[in-house]
């Protein structure tokens, strides 16, 4: 049977939009509020001109008042416009704390795990260590970015394994939901200094949150993995998530990246290795080998 998230047993009780139109209201839900307010946090100084935050305040208005915003509308459209419960996009289930929760040590130990790789393979190269341990002042910082991405990372799972996932797949077949939903994924992260390596990880991640969200009929685990993921990337190492420096010292290990951008991902960071690639593939046969369709 096809889980209860991609295909409610509850109908809708308003419009849902044709499946080709779900990609396109998606961008205009991006548009109207990622977008718009991120121009407005540029026009005040706290992101640059290639949308990069400035300085913890920065960050902390970045990855809250978009996303906040773009939650905001997912779910009055749901309510409002498909009139559809909120558990046929994913808020549904038991344990949900708990579950939120072994998702971000997941995601941390994921990412872990890729790192160390590229430190194997000789990509990285140790500077430092665990300096916050010694400042309240980082520690708290890292702290506050733990919270912003678990809420950034959190609203785009909503938005692309909740929303957008069981929208299409209610038009169309489940295999073509996921393909179509990741590729937005893709091109609404795309970074044209970002080499083929960022770009095929990215449909990756989202094929693999897909295949989670499918499994567990709930997006509260992928949540946390995703905010683990982003999170760890951007404090854990002193190392880029998808581009963007935090700007604070590592938590764990302070690692410079050396050699080939294939291997250390580049201006993308550990994203953009071969090694996030090898992971990824194995997260997606994972996931596969553990669904089971409920009765």
């Amino acid at each position: 049977m096809i889980p209860r998230l991609v295909r409610p047993a509850v109908p809708a009780k308003g419009w849902q939009p044709w499946g080709a139109l779900v990609p396109f209201l998606g961008m205009a839900f991006v548009a109207s509020t990622v977008i718009s307010l991120t121009a407005v946090l540029q026009s005040v100084g706290l992101v640059d001109a290639e949308e990069n935050p400035i300085g913890l305040p920065g960050f902390i208005a970045f990855l809250l008042l978009p996303f906040s915003a773009l939650a905001i509308v997912v779910l009055a459209w749901v309510r409002l416009v498909e009139r559809r419960p909120l558990a046929t996009i994913g808020l549904g289930g038991a344990h949900r704390a708990r579950t939120f929760l072994c998702g971000l040590l997941a995601g941390v130990a994921m990412v872990t795990a890729i790192v160390a790789g590229i430190w194997i393979a000789g990509g990285l190269h140790v500077v430092a260590v665990g300096r916050p341990l010694h400042s309240l002042a980082s520690l708290g910082s890292i702290a506050i970015l733990l919270v912003c991405f678990a809420l950034q990372s959190s609203v785009e799972e909503l938005f692309f394994r909740g929303w957008m996932l069981s929208a299409i797949a209610a038009k169309f077949r489940v295999v073509w939901a996921v393909l179509l939903s990741s590729f937005m994924f893709n091109i609404l992260h795309f970074d044209p200094r970002a080499n083929w390596i960022f770009v095929l990880n990215v449909f990756l991640f989202a094929v693999f949150a897909s295949c989670w969200v499918i499994r567990t009929g709930n997006v509260w685990g992928v949540m946390g993995f995703h905010g683990g993921w982003n999170w760890l990337l951007a404090v854990g190492f002193e190392l880029r998530v998808t581009a963007l420096d935090a700007h604070l010292p590592a938590l764990l290990v302070k690692l410079t990246p050396v050699g080939s951008d294939y291997l250390t991902g580049g201006i993308e960071g550990p994203e953009g290795s071969i090694l996030c690639t090898m992971v990824l593939t194995c997260g997606i046969a994972y996931q596969l080998m553990r669904y089971s369709p409920r009765p």
